[in-house]
């Protein structure tokens, strides 16, 4: 294929946020470690290689599965999540469960909708992995969310969660539209419009109407920061600060990781979205930092 092949260009686009996300993954979780604590006060980068976490592990998944049927097939990636999952790699015991189950023969759909007494799991694991699906489908936010949606019951079927990947889903591709980029206001006025009415969608109005605070804690205090590692606790804080910081992945990255809460996740969703448009790519030096993507990963262009 061409450069310019429509598939070629929603490959790249997909890529380059699935670059964004493991930049903002694996620097975000350095400062889970106390030592690091002064340098993230100091916006100071950390040591060392920065390892991502399971964020960028399903994520990978996520766009092998785009690259290889064109659309999320549930039964294949569910599949991809099960073979390539690493459980050192920071998932939550349900999840480190039920894709161990999935290896050994289980069926992904009784497995999720069985999760925490049936209600399903309202937790932000899908939502951290979906930005390179929306960077995908930029320009068409209808059919990201769509594809989200049917992405996040592999594993996330509480209406929060699903609610939650469309949300991120959405952003992502209307920062990667080909047609030109969108302002902050717009930016979440469309994906108030998309999402489902939740409390993911409520807090995504509260955070548009906090976009004029400058101060990110406050914001986090009303919006949270993922400390209950909930989709409602997580997405609306991830847009407004993706938001107020479009084409400046740096900006973005210390005001999210500065409030603390689930720093690897928060920071990947805002990295994944981020960097679905060219402005938004992390530094440099900061990609050249970050562990490389697994080798399974489709990370060369066709």
């Amino acid at each position: 294929m061409t450069a310019d092949h429509p598939l070629t260009q929603r490959r790249d686009r997909a890529l380059a946020s699935l670059r964004g996300l493991a930049v903002g993954d694996a620097l975000g979780s350095q400062f889970f470690v106390p030592s690091n604590y002064p340098a993230l006060k100091r916006r100071e980068l950390p040591p060392g290689l920065w390892q991502w976490t399971d964020d960028t592990e399903m994520a990978c998944s996520v766009l092998a599965v785009l690259v290889e049927h064109g659309r999320i097939d549930q039964d294949a990636l569910a599949r991809s999540f099960a073979e390539h999952h690493d459980f050192d790699r920071g998932y939550g015991p349900a999840v480190n469960r039920m894709l161990r189950l999935i290896r050994e023969g289980g069926d992904w759909r009784e497995l999720s909708s069985a999760l925490f007494n049936g209600q399903g799991s309202w937790g932000n694991g899908a939502a951290m992995r979906i930005a390179p699906l929306g960077a995908w489908y930029g320009g068409d936010a209808e059919q990201a969310i769509q594809q989200a949606e049917i992405s996040s019951y592999t594993t996330h079927q509480h209406r929060e969660a699903v609610a939650g990947t469309m949300a991120v889903a959405a952003a992502a591709a209307l920062v990667a539209d080909p047609a030109g980029g969108t302002g902050p206001e717009a930016l979440l006025d469309g994906v108030i419009e998309l999402v489902p009415r939740s409390a993911v969608q409520a807090g995504l109005r509260r955070a548009r109407d906090m976009l004029d605070y400058g101060d990110a804690g406050t914001v986090a205090a009303v919006l949270g920061s993922g400390r209950r590692t909930s989709a409602h606790d997580t997405v609306p804080f991830t847009l407004w600060a993706a938001a107020r910081h479009l084409g400046d992945f740096g900006g973005a990255f210390w005001t999210t990781a500065q409030v603390g809460g689930d720093m690897d996740t928060t920071c990947a969703i805002v990295g994944g979205i981020l960097a679905s448009a060219g402005a938004g790519a992390p530094p440099a030096d900061w990609q050249e930092r970050t562990e490389p993507l697994p080798v399974w990963a489709p990370v060369v262009s066709a």
